[in-house]
């Protein structure tokens, strides 16, 4: 009785894997055959398929990097840099501006180019407090931006507190990296 049922089931798995394999649409429709049918269709030009680029890590965000393994860090080769803030602070420093005015001197030659402004905070402080702080430290970058002219509809801004590290050691000159306005060049909107 078991030496039956077992080539039962071997004997239609072949069956159970066709079944499903075509249940689901094909991915690349074969194009319509000519037929007697069709003959009167008017033509059309061939279909171009979009290319869609490989992804550019340096424009990911932080958290799509953390989730896919890849650094969180900007990149040195980015045109846009980080602004650093100090501990417990979301005011900007002459370096944060500096860094700024870079930033904004890029968005004005790429005027198409939208950015997100990231918050950042290093570990220390409460969760909710650190979110609060993020939010306060890309406000502070969005605002002055807004002062060298980018325009606040180029800009959106996001918190991530102490969520999202670009350094992990538990020492001062890594929470210092980790206290920032990170800007990452985000999908432009559909014309409306």
């Amino acid at each position: 009785m078991f030496a039956g049922h077992r080539s039962f089931t071997l004997a239609s798995l072949p069956v159970a894997l066709a079944y499903l394999m075509g249940c689901g649409a094909p991915a690349n429709p074969p194009p319509p055959k000519w037929t007697v049918e069709n003959q009167n269709a008017p033509l059309s030009a061939p279909q171009k398929t979009a290319q869609v680029p490989a992804r550019d890590t340096t424009r990911a965000s932080s958290l799509d990097s953390l989730q896919s393994g890849r650094s969180t860090a900007t990149p040195a080769s980015s045109p846009l840099k980080d602004a650093l803030f100090g501990y417990d602070r979301y005011e900007l420093s002459d370096a944060a501006r500096a860094a700024l005015k870079a930033n904004a001197e890029w968005l004005k030659a790429n005027p198409s180019a939208r950015v997100q402004i990231e918050g950042h905070c290093d570990e220390r402080g409460a969760e909710d407090y650190n979110m609060a702080l993020g939010a306060k430290r890309a406000q502070a970058a969005m605002d002055f931006m807004a002062t060298l002219g980018i325009p606040k509809d180029r800009l959106s801004m996001v918190s991530y507190g102490e969520e999202v590290p670009s350094c992990k050691e538990h020492v001062e000159s890594c929470w210092e990296k980790n206290r920032r306005a990170r800007f990452v060049v985000v999908a432009s909107r559909p014309a409306s």
